[in-house]
C-alpha cells in the first residue's frame, strides 16, 4: 500500500536515500541540489539512518569520498548541480572506469557562463560520455521513483556502473508535488544488499583501484565499459518490470504518449514534457495527430527502441534543453538523428534548442513548435535543421 505525501523533488530523493540507507554520503552544497544532503544530514543527526554522512571540501572531494567508499566495499551517495558536477569531472571518469556503482542524484542547472542558478541539461549533458547510465525524471514522482531504481541497476553483476539521475532544478526540485511513496521495507527489499565480488577491505583478494593503465590493456578495459553500457538496457527494463510490481508504476526507455496514430511528434527530456502534453492535448481536441515522446533514458542510448517508436511518422522535432556549439543542433538531436541514419522513410528532423538558463517553456512555444512542424510537412521542405525557440528579438 502506499504512502500518499505532499514533497519537492529534492526530498523525494532524499527520502529514497533514507529508505536505502546507504553507508556513506559525500556532501557538498551547491544550488539547487544542496537540499538533498541538507534533508539527508537531518536523518543522519536523527538516527534513522547509520550513514557515515562526510561533509567534504569541494565536489571533486564528495566524488572522491564516493569512489573510496564504494571501493572499500560500502554503498556511496551524492548529490550534486552545474559547476559541482563540472567540478566532479575527473573524478566521474575515475568512477565509471573503475567499475564503483555510485548513485549521484543530478539537480540539473546551466553551466556557467554568464553564471545562472536555474535550470537547462547542459550540466549533465556535458558529462553523457562519462560512462555514466543517466536517468532523467519529468516530474518528482518519476525522481523519486529513478532514484529507487539506479542503485540496484548500478549494482548489477552485468553492469557495475556509476548512475545519474537527473531531475530539473527548481522546476521539480523546489516544486512540491503530490507523490506515493513506497514503504521503507518494501524499497529495502527491493534494492536489496551489496554485494560486490572484490573490494577493497577484502582480505581475501589482493586489489587495486585505479592503477596505471599501459596501452596493452586499456582499449580492453574501455570496451568492458561499453559492454557494460549495453548490458544495462536489459537490466534496466529487468528492474522496471520488478519496480512496476511493488508500485504499480510502469517504466520503460521513453514514454510515448499519443503516439498511436501521430504525424507529427517531439522527442523531448525531463519537465517540459508535462507542458507539451497540454500542448498535445489541445491540438487532439482540435483533431490534429500529434504526439510524443519522452525519453527517461539517455545512457545507455536506447536507439533502436527509438527508431522503432519513430517509424510511421512524417515529421519530427527533437527537443534540446542544451546546446553542444557544433553548430549541428544538441545532444539528443544528434543522438537521435544517428540512429535513424539508414532508416528505411525516416522522419525529417527539426531541432530545437530550448529553455537554457531556466528559459521559461510555455505551452504557447510547444504549439509553435508543432506549427513549424506542420509546414514542414505541407511543404515537404525542412530549412533549418537547428534552431532555437523563444528567442527574444
Amino acid at each position: 500500500m502506499g504512502i500518499r505525501e505532499r514533497l519537492s523533488g529534492n526530498e523525494a530523493v532524499a527520502y529514497a536515500m533514507k529508505q536505502i540507507n546507504p553507508d556513506v554520503m559525500g556532501a557538498f552544497p551547491i544550488t539547487p541540489s544542496t537540499e538533498i544532503p541538507q534533508y539527508f544530514s537531518q536523518y543522519v543527526a536523527n538516527g534513522e539512518v547509520d550513514t557515515e554522512f562526510v561533509a567534504v571540501e569541494s565536489e571533486h572531494s564528495a566524488m572522491s569520498c564516493c569512489i573510496g567508499a564504494q571501493a572499500a566495499g560500502g554503498r556511496a551517495v551524492t548529490a550534486t548541480s552545474s559547476c559541482g558536477l563540472a567540478l566532479m569531472w575527473e573524478m566521474l571518469y575515475v568512477a565509471a572506469s573503475c567499475r564503483l556503482p555510485i548513485t549521484l542524484a543530478c539537480i540539473n542547472r546551466a553551466l556557467t557562463g554568464p553564471i545562472n542558478i536555474n535550470c537547462d541539461h547542459s550540466d549533465s549533458m556535458g558529462a553523457r560520455d562519462f560512462g555514466w547510465i543517466q536517468l532523467y525524471a519529468e516530474n518528482n514522482q518519476e525522481a523519486y521513483d529513478n532514484f529507487c531504481m539506479a542503485m540496484r541497476i548500478g549494482e548489477h553483476r552485468d553492469v557495475r556502473l556509476p548512475v545519474m539521475t537527473c531531475q530539473d532544478g527548481f522546476i521539480t526540485s523546489h516544486a512540491i508535488e503530490n507523490i506515493e511513496l513506497i514503504e521503507t521495507e518494501v524499497v529495502k527489499t527491493f534494492v536489496g544488499a551489496y554485494e560486490p565480488e572484490h573490494f577493497l577491505l577484502k582480505k581475501e583478494n589482493n586489489l587495486s583501484i585505479g592503477p596505471y593503465d599501459s596501452a596493452a590493456y586499456y582499449m580492453e578495459h574501455k570496451y568492458q565499459q561499453a559492454d557494460a553500457m549495453r548490458a544495462a538496457k536489459q537490466v534496466i527494463q529487468e528492474v522496471a518490470k520488478d519496480f512496476a510490481i511493488i508500485s504499480g508504476r510502469e517504466y520503460g526507455f521513453f514514454e510515448e504518449y499519443q503516439m498511436q496514430d501521430a504525424e507529427r511528434a517531439i522527442v523531448i527530456i525531463g519537465s517540459a514534457a508535462g507542458t507539451a502534453k497540454h500542448a498535445i492535448n489541445e491540438l487532439r481536441a482540435q483533431g490534429e495527430k500529434v504526439g510524443m515522446i519522452k525519453l527517461r533514458v539517455f545512457r545507455p542510448f536506447p536507439a533502436e527502441e527509438l527508431v522503432a517508436a519513430l517509424a510511421g511518422l512524417q515529421v519530427v522535432a527533437i527537443m534540446d534543453r542544451a546546446d553542444s556549439f557544433s553548430t549541428n543542433g544538441g545532444p539528443l538531436f544528434s543522438e537521435t538523428r544517428s540512429a535513424c541514419y539508414g532508416m528505411y522513410g525516416a522522419p525529417p528532423m527539426v531541432n530545437f534548442i530550448y529553455g537554457l538558463g531556466g528559459r521559461d517553456v510555455r505551452v504557447d512555444d510547444i504549439l509553435f513548435v508543432y506549427q513549424q512542424l506542420e509546414e514542414i510537412q505541407d511543404t515537404g521542405t525542412t530549412g533549418d535543421t537547428y534552431r532555437y525557440l523563444g528567442l527574444r528579438s
